[in-house]
């Protein structure tokens, strides 16, 4: 099943699939439907066409529901994080790959907020606007403590499952990666970008980890 999120334009290789219009970015009664037919298909699988954000809306929804033996596929027109972080490819090849691609059991990357992660979280000082002062770690390694220009947290297909870095101040400089299990950050207050949506209000903590269940992606 095809799950248009928003005006995303459908590559013709999924013109023929049973197409179910949802908002940009669906909430929690925008599925209703989508359950259903989830429940008398045998194998089922649903095609995400959309943004990052639509893809992980989709993603929390199976999660809370526990319905992560639904296979899922991502189409989308142009690059973005969850195509990096993910290696998929975009327009009518991922389509293709969508109707033809085999499954893979990835780690499921979500914060203390139960919001699934598919392409990436940043995190910056109060408002996005001032640098961010606290201090973060990556399982037992420190990321940063003190003031820095941001955070950068991507999910990743192969175990622990979470990547990040400190953004730096010169665009020439290289990222330094650490990769673990859960990243854990405190802060006076911080502002929280996930998968392209802030989040209402700036926080003071923010854990994002890797959940107990995996989740199949489809490329």
């Amino acid at each position: 099943m095809v799950l248009r999120c928003g005006d995303s334009p459908v590559p013709l290789p999924l013109g023929e699939v049973t197409s179910f219009a949802l908002p940009e970015v669906p909430e929690k009664d925008d599925f209703s439907e989508v359950v259903a037919q989830l429940k008398v298909v045998s194998v089922p699988r649903l095609i995400v066409v959309g943004t990052d954000a639509a893809f992980a809306a989709v993603l929390t929804r199976l999660m809370r529901l526990e319905l992560l033996d639904v296979e899922l596929a991502y189409v989308t027109e142009n690059r973005s994080d969850a195509t990096d972080a993910y290696k998929l490819s975009t327009g009518a090849k991922a389509a293709r790959a969508a109707l033809k691609g085999t499954t893979h059991v990835v780690p499921l990357i979500r914060d203390d907020a139960g919001i699934a992660l598919v392409g990436a979280a940043t995190i910056t000082g109060p408002g996005g606007t001032e640098e961010l002062v606290g201090e973060a770690y990556v399982d037992d390694n420190k990321l940063f403590s003190g003031t820095v220009p941001g955070v950068r947290i991507v999910p990743s297909p192969k175990l622990p499952g979470i990547r990040a870095s400190v953004d730096r101040r010169s665009r020439w400089a290289g990222r330094r990666w650490l990769e673990g299990r859960a990243v854990q950050l405190g802060a006076p207050a911080a502002h929280l970008v996930r998968d392209g949506i802030p989040n209402p209000r700036d926080l003071k903590r923010s854990t994002f980890y890797r959940h107990d269940k995996t989740w199949l992606l489809v490329r």
